[in-house]
């Protein structure tokens, strides 16, 4: 039976555990901080030396590491395409907009370990000869902005932060922006326009890469919350050891937050891989099933934005047999390993890590209709296909479950999903297109079958 792996979430939990500088010093705070400045230039073989900063480099890429914000891009590899020769500072950004529906596993670590995604900033600003670096936080974070700039104020008066880190001559500022609440910001090149005071729009890449022309058009880092945190355990454990947590490939653990119709919602940290989609949602020591008398209809994997998975559909899946050969087998989508590219050759993604999982009680038209007003809402209006398309699905999903439907409508909203993706500068427009296409492939029968009466009572 899947267990939890906590890792990141070790001591969030454990009663007495504040968020004060002090609470966390005595359970280990800042020690892998000490150790990363504290690391020798290393001799190579070829007579080459390594510096500390490369050598922390190294070990997050050896670790297997990747983004926890969505995407799941290798976190060492993205360090690697800065560009360190143009002479311009170099900026990190830590993304806490969190702003996908369902996701709920980066503000545990802001509202009850703060200290830890610091320790994991530092590091991480260290690594990247960073010396100036934000931490983007959603709107709707009012408390959480506030323990981070406490906790920050904490950090400087024991030398963790600011002039000369520790006596080692190595300068570090961090601030906290708030964003004004707007879904977009979550994308990288989105949130560093609004990090420079305009519009959210995101860029164009090509050339605005953010690893190249970033924050004022200087190279930039941005990583996710549980992404910074990891790499203090990296820097603790080492490369190798924390590539040994999860599975090939899907290294480390991960964060996961269960919502929707379950008998304990919460969140959950596992090793990558290490549980399936049945024991997150009906394990015991996890969200413990389903309501009373309910029955299983979907599941959406990882964020609203995620394509929903049907109740008994099945998936193909590689395996190891016991010639050593590889061989494909067929096996319920429920029995599909958490993980980055299990879920993604299921057809779906593990994106934010937000399970959301709906019962034989949930009308399907109904929870697309309201998917749909969210991100017809939150289009930042800068490509045509989104701005209009998003909007005339939200407005047919209004009209269908005000009793005017039509048999027609879910090739109507097929159509309008197909050509919005792959046609907008940034991935909001799969964002709002794959969760209608899914829920309109997959339960058709639902969207063909609404009464074309009167219209129902708002």
């Amino acid at each position: 039976m899947a267990q939890e792996y906590r890792l990141i979430l070790r001591n969030v939990d454990q009663p007495g555990y504040t968020t004060d500088i002090d609470c966390y010093l005595r359970h280990g705070g800042y020690e892998a901080l000490k150790k990363a400045i504290s690391l020798p230039i290393k001799d190579l073989l070829d007579g080459k030396k390594l510096s500390p900063q490369e050598q922390i480099r190294d070990e997050v890429k050896i670790s297997g590491l990747r983004g926890r914000g969505g995407a799941g891009f290798s976190c060492g590899l993205k360090w690697s395409f800065v560009d360190r020769r143009s002479g311009k500072p170099i900026y990190l950004i830590c993304n806490a907009d969190e702003s996908e529906p369902g996701t709920f596993k980066d503000r545990q670590i802001i509202y009850k370990d703060p200290h830890q995604l610091i320790e994991g900033m530092v590091i991480a600003c260290f690594a990247n000869d960073v010396h100036l670096a934000y931490i983007y936080i959603r709107g709707e974070m009012p408390d959480g902005a506030r323990i981070l700039k406490r906790a920050l104020e904490e950090a400087k008066t024991k030398n963790f932060l600011g002039k000369s880190i520790l006596g080692t001559g190595y300068d570090l500022e961090i601030y906290v922006h708030r964003g004004a609440g707007a879904y977009i910001c979550g994308e990288e090149t989105g949130l560093i326009e609004s990090l420079e005071g305009k519009r959210a729009y995101p860029r164009i890449k090509p050339p605005y890469f953010p690893a190249v022309l970033g924050l004022y058009m200087c190279p930039t880092i941005v990583n996710n919350v549980e992404t910074l945190a990891a790499v203090k355990h990296i820097v603790s454990m080492g490369g190798p050891e924390y590539a040994k947590l999860g599975t090939p490939n899907n290294t480390g653990t991960r964060i996961v937050g269960i919502s929707g119709l379950v008998k304990k919602p919460g969140y959950f940290e596992i090793e990558v891989g290490k549980a399936t989609l049945r024991d997150l949602i009906f394990g015991e020591n996890f969200a413990g099933g389903l309501r009373d008398g309910r029955k299983l209809k979907a599941v959406i994997p990882g964020g609203s934005s995620s394509k929903i998975l049907k109740a008994g559909e099945t998936s193909k899946l590689k395996k190891k047999a016991a010639d050593g050969q590889m061989t494909t087998v067929e096996i319920d989508i429920l029995d599909v390993p958490y993980d980055f590219d299990t879920l993604q050759a299921a057809g779906t993604m593990s994106g934010s890590g937000a399970i959301i999982v709906l019962d034989d009680s949930v009308d399907m038209v109904k929870a697309l209709a309201n998917l749909s007003e969210f991100y017809a809402h939150e289009s930042c209006g800068q490509c045509t296909p989104c701005r209009e398309g998003s909007l005339w699905m939200s407005k047919a999903l209004h009209r269908m479950t005000h009793g005017k439907g039509r048999k027609e409508d879910a090739d109507y909203l097929s159509d309008i999903a197909q050509n919005i993706q792959g046609r907008t500068i940034c991935a909001f427009g799969e964002a709002a297109s794959w969760p209608v296409l899914s829920f309109v492939k997959k339960f058709k029968d639902e969207f063909e079958n609404l009464t074309t009466n009167q219209e129902k009572p708002l």
